[in-house]
């Protein structure tokens, strides 16, 4: 159907006329024409225009994808090889390297740190390709970034407890300051660390408590995991003991122990004698110690505490209760606790007849 009858089946339209009376004003032919000679006019104008707005989209989205999914493969790639042991085993290269690897700990640091960087990096690329495809359709975007500076300030403001816990996890994950199987003192709260997020640390305690530790809130962190920690034992004896014996157990004790399994390879160090700790005039203290494992000091100071007290035991050395140790008693006279001989003693002594007691008397029979 033409574009002439399409206009005659559209019907006449009204007019008003200056005696309020109405009149059909039907489109001429020539005046479809015209239209129809304006529309080609502006289509044949623009239509150069439109294909090339249309060809910078269709570019600006396919480099953005196929960049999005290169940096995300890259990001992926070096996650995997920072996941990978050194060996490529899974035990580390030497064996204290594998005491040390945990493989928990390496998996879940690796996850966050790709998942922060491909979050970042598809915010960015994505949010740059879509600022490119408005300014290709000649938008304005000064007033929609003032918009959205606006309310990210907004945002920031009400939401920056969460912006502080997700920027404090941020940089512990990145710095490696703890990971799962560490023991640390993070101020608020102390125990094993089981998860660790972007924002909240996940904790168990020594009772078994699991704590939830918002990044934000820790404002120092003691990790008694990493390099190595301190076994240390104190042993309080008689101030009147041969220092010469005393070393001569503790130095066999050390020896010993430091050959049998599992403890040599727990101690990183040889057991040492580091001398009187202080001395007092019923005792004196003998501090040993040792560098350990991170996280088995406490193990080593046990069984290096039961050792000492067998070894003492076997060589009749005496452990005293500490600085506040009685002396002992010496043996004194015998007859000091024997009583002083009393007058009461002698039934027929005056003192005793007076203290007799008088017995009532009978009264004569008639």
């Amino acid at each position: 159907m033409s574009l002439p009858a399409v206009l005659l089946a559209a019907g006449p339209t009204p007019s008003p006329s200056p005696s309020g009376s109405t009149t059909v004003t039907v489109p001429t032919l020539q005046d479809a024409q015209q239209s129809a000679n304006q529309a080609a006019s502006w289509v044949e104008q623009n239509w150069s225009t439109w294909l090339a707005i249309g060809l910078r989209v269709l570019l600006i989205l396919v480099i953005a994808g196929v960049l999005r999914v290169v940096v995300r493969r890259a990001i992926t790639q070096l996650i995997d090889r920072m996941n990978r042991p050194a060996d490529g085993t899974g035990t580390g290269g030497t064996t204290l390297g594998g005491l040390l690897v945990n493989a928990e700990r390496r998996r879940q640091r690796a996850a966050a740190i790709g998942s922060v960087l491909r979050s970042v990096a598809s915010f960015l690329i994505l949010g740059t390709a879509a600022l490119m495809v408005l300014g290709t359709f000649q938008i304005n975007l000064a007033p929609l970034l003032a918009s959205a500076g606006v309310a990210g300030v907004a945002i920031g403001f009400g939401a920056r407890n969460l912006v502080t816990d997700f920027l404090s996890g941020v940089f512990m994950i990145l710095e490696d300051q703890y990971g799962v199987g560490d023991t640390i003192d993070a101020g608020v709260a102390s125990g094993e660390v089981i998860e660790v997020g972007l924002r909240v640390t996940k904790l168990r305690g020594d009772n078994g408590a699991i704590w939830y530790v918002r990044n934000g809130e820790v404002k120092r962190i003691g990790n008694l995991s990493q390099g190595w920690a301190t076994a240390g034992v104190d042993v309080t004896v008689r101030a009147n003991e041969d220092l010469d014996r005393l070393k001569a157990t503790l130095d066999e004790v050390a020896e010993k122990m430091s050959k049998e399994e599992p403890w040599n390879e727990l101690l990183w160090s040889p057991i040492e004698v580091l001398g009187l700790d202080s001395v007092l005039i019923d005792s004196m203290v003998v501090r040993v110690s040792a560098r350990t494992m991170p996280g088995k000091s406490a193990a080593v100071e046990r069984e290096l505490r039961w050792r000492i007290k067998r070894a003492f035991d076997a060589a009749d050395i005496r452990i005293v209760g500490g600085a506040t140790a009685p002396l002992e008693e010496e043996a004194g006279d015998p007859v000091a606790a024997v009583a002083a001989p009393s007058v009461f003693a002698n039934s027929e002594s005056p003192q005793v007849e007076a203290t007799t007691p008088i017995t009532p008397q009978r009264p004569a029979p008639k």
